[in-house]
């Protein structure tokens, strides 16, 4: 199997999203998980761009191992003087020295003729070279150039020194057939063109980024450019996890190998997307939130009988742990048989039609149909019990200058027991009262609260999570009291554990 170079430019291109600006520490973090996901090229930053960039590539020039940690520079002496005092301090470092080729960038951001342009890439590519071995040139708008001329300016950087020469598609102009082509072609009329590594470096503006990096890899293309969730300018560039999972899915088909670790991409793409602040769309391509989640009724029949009726890749093998069965309206009986089980209900013919019956009409009115709301469903309609202990009363003290304090009243079997605590907020002060009221400590995994309605007096739904004894209790609590809503979702969770217990202590045949 041939190798396919992967170069990140996620750092650079990537962190050119409007909006998506990141400090030193932040692109350390990343490239930290770079390093782990086995890129081969870290693109860390554009050092001649600012102060902050310099500082950023510098730093991490000296803390990242394995990875090349390449610097980007304009085809002039001060750029790549500065990239270089940048990288310097990588083991393996490279300068990427860049200039456009296409008519109109020459004529009119450039001004500049054809053999002006050509001497001075050749004079920048050998400037470069006396400072380091690895130097890349890209030939900016190669797409968009005159086929001649492009292949002179490759042809000539490459006997200047140039080991790596990019030939990117920057304003993600062309189409598979044509990219592959101009591959192939540049392939067939640069005579020194096995001396160096051909790489690719392509925008998605017409949603194309990634079959244009596929079909220049199938033309001789070994070292493809791109980033973690397809960021970049404008509509971003072709997307790391999708490359690699084209060629690891398809390995029969193309031959090709990387050194991804595939397992770390989904961990990759959440981090990249946090420190960015840009969110991934729900239908992304191998990382979005429903990549692996099926709620078509067909479908979900399909994954629970073999996985791969629908899914041509594992999740565990990006990282998740499993796939998601969602239940909507669209889904059918055999998924919800699964997540009744699931949540441990066992229910005779008769109780499980009715329950599927109240869910379809739960579903019609609801977007999202959560573990709770079965629970409610069964529970309401068999379950001898509902809740075991109930909030009768809450009282919190708290303030910039107080130590948070709550007190909690909870009726259990119309008894009322009470208790008080401090924590590190009011949350976490009511949290402790609770434990306290019933004798144990919970291990809680997550909580959120975010507004269900609008305005002064809107509605807040807290939502938190409980592990017990390796399984997940989620519960729910809304209120227009965010400190009662956050209380009402961890007594929730909690009473959801103790009616599991219950429910097995006395093997009923409702069971949680």
């Amino acid at each position: 199997m041939e190798k396919i170079i992967i170069f990140d430019t996620t750092l650079r291109d990537g962190e050119q999203s409007p909006g998506a600006s990141l400090n030193t520490k932040q692109k350390l973090e990343i490239a930290t998980q770079l390093s782990a996901l086995g890129v081969d090229v870290i693109e860390a930053g554009f050092p001649a761009s600012s102060v902050g960039d310099f500082e950023a590539v510098s730093t991490i020039a000296k803390k990242i191992k394995g990875p090349v940690v390449c610097g980007l520079a304009r085809a002039l002496k001060k750029d790549i003087d500065v990239c270089f005092d940048a990288i310097k301090y990588a083991k393996k470092n490279r300068v990427h020295v860049f200039l456009a080729t296409s008519p109109i960038h020459m004529k009119y951001k450039l001004k500049m003729s054809p053999d002006d342009v050509f001497s001075r890439a050749i004079d920048a590519v050998k400037y470069a070279k006396s400072k380091t071995a690895d130097v890349e040139f890209s030939a900016e708008d190669a797409a968009r150039s005159e086929l001649d001329f492009l292949c002179r300016v490759v042809e000539g950087v490459i006997d200047a020194g140039a080991t790596t020469v990019n030939i990117p598609d920057t304003v993600g102009y062309s189409v598979p057939s044509e990219f592959g082509e101009i591959i192939s072609r540049i392939f067939s009329r640069v005579p020194n063109i096995h001396k160096a590594v051909i790489s690719v470096h392509c925008h998605n503006d017409l949603g194309l980024a990634t079959a244009n990096s596929i079909s220049a890899a199938i033309n001789g293309v070994r070292q493809i450019e791109c980033t973690i969730n397809g960021l970049g300018e404008r509509a971003g560039n072709a997307s790391l996890e999708e490359i690699v999972m084209i060629l690891n899915t398809r390995k029969k088909l193309f031959n090709f190998e990387t050194n991804i670790k595939t397992t770390e991409i989904s961990k990759t793409s959440k981090l990249v997307s946090s420190l960015t602040g840009m969110l991934i769309q729900q239908n992304k391509a191998i990382v979005g939130g429903n990549a692996f989640a099926h709620e078509a009724g067909i479908h979900q029949h399909g994954v629970l009988a073999k996985a791969q009726t629908y899914e041509i890749m594992t999740p565990q093998s990006i990282g998740l742990k499993s796939s998601s069965i969602v239940l909507g309206k669209h889904s059918g009986r055999h998924a919800f048989e699964k997540k009744i089980t699931e949540l441990g209900f066992k229910l005779t013919g008769k109780e499980f039609e009715k329950a599927f019956s109240d869910f379809k009409l739960l579903a019609d009115k609801k977007k999202n149909v959560y573990d709770e709301d079965i629970e409610a469903i069964i529970e309401n309609e068999f379950a001898e019990e509902k809740q075991i202990y109930e909030l009768s009363a809450l009282f919190i003290s708290s303030g910039s200058s107080v130590k948070p304090v709550a007190k909690i009243e909870l009726k259990k079997d119309k008894k009322i027991f009470f208790a008080d605590a401090s924590g590190d907020g009011p949350v976490d002060s009511s949290y402790k009262a609770i434990e306290k009221i019933i004798g144990r400590k919970f291990k809680l995994l997550d909580y959120s609260l975010k507004s269900v309605s609008i305005g002064k007096d809107a509605v807040g739904e807290a939502i938190v999570k409980i592990e017990h004894k390796g399984k997940i209790f989620v519960g729910r609590g809304t209120s227009t009291d965010v400190l009662e809503a956050s209380v009402k979702a961890y007594l929730s969770a909690i009473n959801r554990i103790l009616r599991t217990q219950i429910f097995a202590d006395k093997n009923a045949d409702i069971r949680r």
